[in-house]
């Protein structure tokens, strides 16, 4: 049981990385001289980390504050909330920008992603 929990949490890490990969190389831009930084595999690993964590600790206490839009909305403003998670995870990394309607295009492309992997991988309890 624990060894599928582990296994599930290192394939959802994994496709953080490559998301973020996908993500940074489409619509971020990189800060001039840091070439070895955009071909480094290390980067993208820790930005899977730090976009998992993002969405882990900061996510949830975003979604409380901003419950009144989202039910106003309801929901769609769950969009802009995943983009600034994303916006937040970029600002994070050093050396790469973005700007937010590249977070939303990058938000929408990681549920793209997660939705495949959801579909492959079954929910680990």
């Amino acid at each position: 049981m624990i060894k599928r929990q582990i296994l599930a949490f290192l394939l959802r890490w994994l496709t953080s990385c490559v998301a973020m990969y996908v993500c940074i190389n489409c619509f971020g831009t990189f800060a001039d001289g840091s070439e070895a930084v955009r071909t480094s595999w290390e980067f993208y690993v820790i930005a899977g980390l730090v976009f998992s964590l993002v969405n882990t600790i900061v996510k949830p206490i975003a979604t409380i504050f901003a419950l009144p839009l989202l039910l106003v909305t309801l929901g769609l403003f769950t969009l802009i909330l995943n983009a600034a998670m994303v916006a937040l995870t970029i600002w994070i990394m050093p050396d790469v920008t973005m700007t937010f309607w590249g977070a939303i295009e990058s938000c929408l492309l990681i549920s793209l992603i997660n939705f495949l992997v959801n579909l492959v991988v079954p929910d680990v309890k």
